[in-house]
């Protein structure tokens, strides 16, 4: 995320409850999915799961932005 968001997640986080989870969601998968970068190799499962996380990962950032979007309008 850009510095324009990562200002108003800091700014509203504790205000937004709905905010929070999405951002605390968001940054588990990313550690997740780095444990998944550091292997050399994974197997199908392990790649059908990474690729899985990546999708949740995606709607999860989506709305996190549908949300800022309202804060940045007022």
């Amino acid at each position: 995320m850009e510095k324009a968001e990562e200002d108003l997640i800091a700014r509203y986080i504790d205000r937004d409850k709905e905010l929070k989870k999405f951002v605390e969601d968001h940054r588990k998968l990313e550690a997740i999915l780095e444990d998944f970068n550091k292997r050399l190799h994974l197997t199908p499962e392990e790649e059908m799961k990474k690729k899985e996380i990546q999708k949740t990962k995606l709607r999860g950032k989506d709305k996190i932005f549908e949300i800022l979007s309202k804060y940045r309008e007022a």
